[in-house]
């Protein structure tokens, strides 16, 4: 493998258990801060821990700010009714994991 493909494969691996900052959180979803403080108190993503300034958030959230924005931009939907629609998909996933076995 050449050097230049190694270079493209680098990089850092995120998961559900990985925690971020809102200044990730909005260079990773490339959104301000005052959305990231919109979705907070509509309860659309929770921090996990840290005071007011430094905020931290599971690297699920990145998802959740991509569906929102998603649901925004190319359907026309408000910030409350994307809550809504992500609690109705957070339930969804909940049914099927329980039809699988899981914990739930």
């Amino acid at each position: 493998m050449n050097e230049r493909n190694v270079s493209a494969l680098t990089g850092v691996v995120f998961d559900e258990t990985t925690e971020i900052t809102v200044g990730e959180l909005c260079e990773v979803c490339a959104v301000e801060p005052p959305l990231i403080e919109k979705l907070l108190l509509e309860g659309i993503i929770d921090p996990v821990g840290g005071q007011r300034d430094e905020l931290r958030f599971q690297y699920t959230s990145v998802r959740r700010v991509r569906t929102v924005l998603h649901l925004q931009n190319d359907l026309g939907v408000n910030l409350a009714g994307a809550a809504l629609a992500l609690e109705l998909l957070d339930r969804i996933e909940d049914l099927r994991r329980r039809l699988r076995g899981g914990d739930g």
